[in-house]
């Protein structure tokens, strides 16, 4: 059984009031969060801040201030803000991101090469690493061509605040987690301690709005969002009710531009949607494309867009393409965090465990909060190795390496086979000047991760395969060795 949020908490919520039920409904009904249909101990905590914040002492009471003319639709703008979720981190999902390279983008480039016009539309944005991700890519593979191009990339969310926080363009270690220094500086300047911020020529590409997506089924939609020849929308209709889902979907494709693009999250995929736009059977992924061909059907680019001469020199933290091998159906992707307990068989899966609210709440930033999180599950589940994995990535953010390396020790040594643990511990030491021990924990990793196929997708890994670990550990150690060899006096 899934460990719930209040196993977090020393003390029982509050019963419901009598006009919670009316107040969850008109919440579903205006965000479309069908998530929180059966989640009413969740949705109330969110609702009790806002009700603290707000000194209203019922659900009543708070439904009047949503009605109100004045105050209203700001107080909805914040109740959004705290019902909606934030998870997100630079190219996530490194299948899709894969796929982007090497097929889709080369794909519409070459297609678009005499319009030179390329708009892409990242709904669900949250934060807008999303979009600075599409962004990156963009101008790796158009190099100094980038200035021939009309690019258009925008990211809506119903989250003001996200949104706020995209324009700002700044992210620390969490969004950034697992990104070797060279590309992290490449991409982003220094802004503070511990925070990044994305530089103005991959910031120039992106412009951000709100945008509620319920409002594509009933009109009121902006115009200019249509057109498009690149529509990502992962991670966001998981949270609504199926057949909102389909609607929803169907409305986006509408929105994409003659052979337009789309891609979905890996949990989102559903036999109707192949009945209404074609399916591209992609290494490691599925992608939708506009048009009156309908069914499942492989693509391939004869010639791929001519990029510049400084992207063979590029590497980003995405896998090489995966290759099918003949006569073998493709698997469908599977990337999620364990449970921390297993569901029994016939139990439906929860779309977020307890893991999954301390990845939001330590993405947010609110790393006090995703700590206090870890300390009450792990009263109930001390021999979780993942629990005392995603403590100790914790206590990083919160600036205590110390007890987060216990935490990484306690973890491997509850599963010694836990390559990101053992990745994280290395580059925890190396951060803290220890060279050797870093040195060997990344070293375990790459052990560990070579005992797995190539294409193995590591536990809380967010979709890194055994393969990609062990370059991206090549690259730290390669980047440890570095000033022995640029030494002043040195032979080699």
């Amino acid at each position: 059984m899934a460990v719930r949020l209040r196993a977090a908490r020393p003390l029982p919520l509050p019963l419901l009031d009598a006009g919670f039920v009316q107040l969850k409904d008109r919440i579903i009904a205006r965000t479309g969060h069908f998530y929180y249909q059966d989640k009413d101990d969740l949705l109330w905590e969110r609702v009790r801040k806002r009700l603290r914040a707000t000194g209203l002492s019922d659900s009543s009471e708070y439904l009047n201030l949503l009605d109100d003319s004045i105050s209203g639709p700001l107080e909805w703008g914040r109740l959004e803000a705290e019902i909606t979720i934030g998870e997100t981190f630079f190219f996530r999902y490194a299948e899709q991101f894969a796929a982007l390279r090497e097929t889709i983008l080369p794909e519409i480039l070459a297609r678009k090469n005499d319009t030179r016009r390329l708009r892409i539309w990242s709904a669900g944005c949250s934060t807008g690493a999303e979009p600075y991700s599409l962004a990156i890519l963009v101008k790796e593979i158009l190099g100094e061509e980038i200035g021939t191009w009309r690019i258009s990339i925008v990211g809506t969310d119903i989250n003001d605040s996200f949104l706020h926080a995209a324009r700002e363009a700044r992210f620390g270690k969490w969004a950034l987690r697992s990104m070797p220094e060279a590309e992290r500086n490449r991409y982003f300047a220094e802004a503070g301690k511990e925070q990044w911020q994305v530089r103005p020529e991959f910031r120039a590409l992106v412009r951000f709005e709100r945008h509620n997506l319920l409002s594509l089924l009933d009109g009121s939609s902006p115009l200019e969002l249509t057109d498009f020849d690149l529509i990502l929308c992962r991670n966001v209709l998981i949270y609504f009710h199926p057949e909102t889902v389909t609607r929803i979907v169907a409305a986006l494709h509408d929105r994409l531009a003659e052979d337009g693009w789309m891609l979905l999250g890996h949990a989102e995929p559903n036999p109707s949607f192949s009945a209404m736009m074609r399916t591209l059977n992609l290494p490691g992924t599925v992608a939708y494309r506009q048009g009156s061909k309908q069914g499942s059907e492989t693509v391939r680019v004869p010639a791929p867009y001519p990029a510049s001469p400084a992207l063979p020199d590029w590497q980003p933290i995405l896998p090489e393409p995966k290759r099918r091998e003949p006569d073998r159906k493709l698997a469908k992707p599977r990337i999620a965090a364990r449970s921390l307990e297993p569901l029994p068989s016939e139990a439906p899966e929860e779309p977020r465990t307890v893991l999954d609210e301390i990845r939001t709440r330590a993405d947010a930033g609110d790393f006090a909060a995703a700590d206090a999180l870890c300390r009450g599950a792990l009263a109930h589940l001390s021999l979780n190795a993942p629990l005392h994995f995603y403590h100790g990535l914790v206590l990083q953010g919160l600036g205590r390496p110390g007890e987060a390396e216990k935490s990484f020790l306690k973890s491997i040594y509850l599963d010694k086979n836990f390559a990101m643990a053992h990745y994280h511990l290395g580059l925890l030491l190396l951060s803290e000047g220890r060279s050797g021990p870093g040195i060997r924990c990344l070293t375990n990793a790459a052990r560990v991760a070579a005992a797995f196929s190539d294409e193995r997708i590591l536990d809380e890994s967010d979709g890194l395969i055994a393969k990609d670990l062990r370059h991206l550990v090549r690259l730290h150690l390669d980047a440890v060795a570095k000033p022995k060899r640029t030494k002043p006096g040195s032979t080699s």
